[in-house]
């Protein structure tokens, strides 16, 4: 990883002749303010070569990796082992394993180095139409659909080196962005997300209940509304990604639900499906209700009907979701000020527009 040996170039202390940390006078004399009286200076240099061998799993690799010998590498192992207080790295046969403890460090320390490579890598001016690199976006059905081609269009036009992954969002699950798989995801947040995601509200939603062409339910309703008792007695489809979306009692778990239980009604839901294209395709060729979002599932819903639901249910608000440590990256700001702005052209701006008819 190129950022860990930039780091090590950069960041190496001096030491002075029996190899100890030689720190300027200035951090010394800050030292009381950070350690007990008496306590040394860490040596963090040895961040960077645990996060080395922790990878690599090997001291022969670790030290062709940082530049240095064998026997370099295996006296800096052997401090490791000191300082922590744990063998860190155990002969199995031929190979080295990792401890428990060094299972648990081996995150922890890379998103430490990590930081470090971030805090003392400069600044850089960003050209888009010089840069090459691979992003990874993950959403919902539907954002892709809607959104998707003026967001490529843009970033062809001004970055042909830039490509775009994009993947589906199974759960809400923040993992991915934590540990840099993602890049940037959309949803809804939520207590369950981490709380050092940083977030951006994308655009608001609403609910509409979607149905095929000549459903009984939209037969004759040019000029009327959708009745509270019609689409609670009509067959409903309901979208969850876990657990079913469907309680031991037969009733729906989500917002939807919640707002007709405190009509005290219930739907008749007789199928579950993990995304709003299955739920949409169900409904395109059967009697079923699907109700979805209304702006997230604009592409998906061609030839299908969007009826305004009987009842206030509550709206959502769709957010650029993304992890702390990418907020200073020229890039990253660059392709999220391209994805707010794909968002506003596909979908009219932030707020449901007025004339957002279903």
């Amino acid at each position: 990883m190129k950022s860990v040996s930039n780091l090590v170039c950069v960041a190496m202390i001096p030491r002075s002749n029996d190899g100890a940390p030689r720190y300027p006078a200035r951090c010394r004399a800050r030292a009381g303010s950070c350690y007990s009286r008496g306590m040394a200076l860490p040596d963090l240099n040895l961040l960077v070569t645990l996060d080395v061998l922790l990878a690599e799993g090997s001291v022969a690799r670790a030290a062709r990796r940082l530049n240095l010998s064998p026997s370099a590498m295996s006296r800096a192992l052997a401090r490791l082992r000191e300082v922590t207080g744990d063998p860190l790295l155990v002969r199995a046969g031929r190979e080295l394993v990792p401890t428990p403890r060094a299972l648990e460090l081996r995150g922890r320390v890379h998103h430490l180095v990590e930081e470090g490579a971030a805090v003392l890598r400069p600044v850089e001016t960003l050209s888009p139409q010089h840069l090459a690199r691979t992003f990874t976006l993950r959403s919902s059905e539907g954002f892709v659909e809607t959104v998707g081609p003026g967001l490529i269009a843009a970033v062809t036009a001004q970055a042909p080196g830039v490509r775009l992954v994009f993947l589906p969002k199974p759960d809400k699950d923040s993992a991915p962005l934590r540990d840099g798989a993602v890049d940037l995801e959309t949803g809804v947040v939520t207590p369950a997300m981490g709380p050092e995601l940083r977030a951006q509200a994308l655009f608001r939603d609403r609910f509409v209940a979607v149905v095929r062409p000549g459903h009984p339910l939209a037969a004759g309703m040019d000029n009327e509304q959708l009745t509270l008792d019609g689409y609670a007695a009509a067959a409903h489809v309901c979208v969850s990604r876990v657990g079913g979306g469907i309680g031991k009692d037969g009733g729906g778990k989500g917002p939807v639900d919640s707002a007709l239980r405190a009509l005290g009604v219930e739907r008749r839901i007789v199928a579950s499906v993990g995304g709003f294209a299955a739920a949409l395709a169900l409904a395109r060729r059967s009697d079923l209700v699907a109700t979805v979002p209304l702006r997230h599932t604009a592409a998906l819903r061609d030839g299908l009907r969007a009826l305004p639901l009987p009842f206030a249910a509550p709206e959502v608000t769709v957010s650029l979701l993304w992890h702390p440590r990418m907020d200073a990256d020229p890039a990253h700001r660059w392709l999220r000020a391209l994805v707010r702005d794909a968002c506003a052209a596909a979908l009219g701006g932030l707020d449901i527009p007025e004339d957002a008819a279903p």
